[in-house]
């Protein structure tokens, strides 16, 4: 009998009491589920919620120097367990193994990294207009933090939320996709084996719709964060709004990747097709719009297809270039937009359909698609998958109208040689992530990550130095000894 208790809540492993049935299955062969279990229902929402809120003056009491110790903790549990937590996270989400190892040690380091929140989490000195006054600032956790992540990046999203709001002295709820709660499971586990009490971790699995809302209206929720589509991360932002509390939301992208006549035309057709089809193209980051200047566009064009035509594809277990889309409904809404680009009149040049040797899987092939306008659906809504379209433009300030064209503003790129070019289009483009030479994918852990318009809700970022900002108060102090 496979465990079906995934729900954490108080330092116990319970089962969930929905009549919402959770089917985990394997993306390459999904024939037999992985596992079957009963979602959590309002009532343990709520009881989640209660417990974090019962344990949320001890944690925050305990000596920074604990807290540190143990992330330090759980960031070597992790470490020592990275085989086999890579194996069920490639099993689930149906990522290349390689993919889901760099991921695992990714959210080791991101542990190590925020740990250190715990210590350096502090205020500010500042000079009083008064002599007899010491003015200063000190930074106060919230309380109690809803942890909302998505199946994209399973354990490397949880990680950087849970290790900045637990690090500055919050307990949390952590409401992982229910397509991958089998690695959610797991980091919550090495978390309990690293020493966190009781009540301050609490792990909900269930549907958006049963205990979406519980975890975000309960009084006692003090913040949210939120990563995922733009929709949901809409519907939460207006739901919050009615209580006040802080809330950070990372969403959609609909990234664009320019390349300029001077440009390194080989780079720019590997970050093209690397961005675009890297993880099945399932990232908020992913290339899906490269807009190309036409003097080279021919010549980019038949590097790209040429890149996407030599990818290899299988179960992400063989360790290919791409796996499987995480499931049959996102596989079958690419399907969908790649009719929708024909229909428009964007002309296929590579892909377009599920590769002919594979009966079973959520396979597609690396989708490319030239002649694309820029208010195609196919250029303006996000496609969560490997599907990447080419627009041609005249000059340079075109390709950032084009770029610009779009409700989204996550990542961009652009690979040019003239360094004029490069800061006129980091200052003028409308995204809060922007490289030069380089793929619209991929974040180091010290730098602020998050997005503009559409993409985010531009309140806190998240990771990089000041990533503690959106877990804590600010209180103003003015000290005057008698």
């Amino acid at each position: 009998m496979r465990d079906t208790t995934y729900q954490y809540i108080d330092g116990s492993w319970i089962e969930g009491e929905s009549n919402d049935e959770i089917t985990v299955r394997n993306p390459a062969e999904p024939d037999e589920p992985i596992v079957s279990f009963p979602g959590a229902d309002q009532e343990q929402a709520r009881a989640a919620v209660d417990a974090a809120e019962a344990a949320s003056d001890q944690w925050a009491a305990m000596a920074p120097a604990d807290r540190e110790a143990i992330l330090y903790d759980a960031a070597d549990r992790i470490e020592a367990q990275l085989d086999s937590l890579a194996e069920t996270l490639t099993r689930e989400e149906g990522k290349p193994i390689s993919s889901s190892r760099g991921e695992v040690s990714r959210a080791a380091e991101i542990f190590r990294f925020f740990a250190n929140d715990a210590r350096n989490a502090t205020g500010d000195t500042v000079p009083s207009n008064d002599p007899d006054t010491f003015t200063y600032t000190i930074r106060e956790p919230l309380g109690v933090v809803t942890l909302i992540s998505p199946w994209n990046f399973p354990i490397a999203t949880p990680s950087w939320k849970l290790a900045t709001a637990l690090a500055t002295g919050n307990t949390v709820v952590l409401k992982p996709s229910s397509e991958t709660p089998m690695i959610a499971k797991r980091l919550v586990e090495l978390l309990a084996d690293a020493g966190v009490p009781d009540g301050v971790v609490n792990l909900v699995v269930g549907s958006g719709s049963t205990v979406g809302d519980h975890l975000t209206t309960h009084e006692a929720v003090d913040g949210v964060s939120f990563t995922g589509s733009t929709g949901t991360g809409r519907h939460i932002q207006k739901t919050v709004a009615d209580r006040g509390i802080p809330i950070q939301t990372e969403m959609g992208g609909k990234n664009p990747l320019v390349v300029l006549p001077d440009a390194d035309l080989e780079a720019a057709a590997e970050a093209a097709i690397g961005g675009s089809c890297g993880g099945t193209g399932q990232a908020c980051t992913a290339t899906s719009r490269l807009i190309v200047h036409e003097d080279v566009a021919a010549e980019l064009t038949d590097a790209v297809v040429e890149r996407a035509n030599a990818l290899s594809i299988g179960p992400g277990m063989n360790d290919p270039d791409m796996g499987p889309a995480v499931s049959a409904a996102e596989n079958e809404t690419n399907l969908e937009y790649i009719e929708i680009a024909k229909e428009e009149g964007a002309t296929l040049l590579t892909g377009g359909g599920r590769p002919e040797d594979m009966e079973t899987g959520y396979f597609i092939e690396p989708t490319v698609f030239t002649g694309v306008e820029s208010d195609m659906r196919i250029a303006q809504e996000e496609v969560f998958g490997p599907v990447l379209g080419i627009i041609e433009v005249a000059d340079f300030d075109e390709a950032v109208e084009v770029a610009n064209d779009v409700t989204y503003g996550l990542s961009a790129s652009i690979f040019t040689s003239d360094m004029t070019s490069s800061r006129a289009f980091t200052r003028q483009v409308e995204a809060g992530v922007v490289k030069v030479n380089g793929t619209t994918t991929g974040s180091q852990i010290q730098m602020p990550f998050g997005g503009m318009k559409a993409s985010s809700s531009e309140t806190h970022k998240e990771m990089g130095q000041r990533a503690h900002e959106f877990y804590t108060h600010e209180k103003v102090i003015y000290r005057s000894d008698p």
